[in-house]
């Protein structure tokens, strides 16, 4: 399997801006989808952001305007942007990647999840 390193969360109050980063762990990878989910207290898991091959993205419209994943191939890296942050964005987030690698004889599929970030926003 594929390890994913989350880094980025934090406290912020209401309005400020926090990116979050999820790193691949290792080389030679093609990525097929790469999403970003967060589970805020006592609620179920929600997908929040996802971008399928390298231009195509979705949102959730709870986040649509205000949040923006990209990636950086090179770097094996994913973000989410998050701006205007709102106390109902209080959570922690999670990134999923599907994709494979190359293990040196063979191409490997694999579907990792980051071990979660927590998110506060509060004033």
């Amino acid at each position: 399997q594929v390890q994913l390193v989350e880094s980025g969360g934090g406290w912020v109050q209401p309005g400020d801006s926090l990116r979050l980063s999820c790193a691949a762990v290792g080389r030679n990878f093609m990525f097929s989808s790469r999403e970003w989910y967060r589970q805020a207290p006592g609620k179920q898991s929600e997908l929040v952001a996802s971008l399928i091959g390298r231009i195509n993205t979705n949102y959730s419209e709870s986040v649509k305007g205000r949040f923006t994943i990209s990636a950086d191939d090179a770097r094996n890296m994913m973000y989410l942007q998050m701006d205007s942050l709102k106390p109902e964005d209080t959570a922690v987030y999670s990134c999923h990647i599907k994709g494979k690698f190359f293990d040196g004889r063979s191409w490997n599929l694999f579907d990792s999840w980051g071990q979660g970030t927590r998110v506060t926003v509060s004033s």
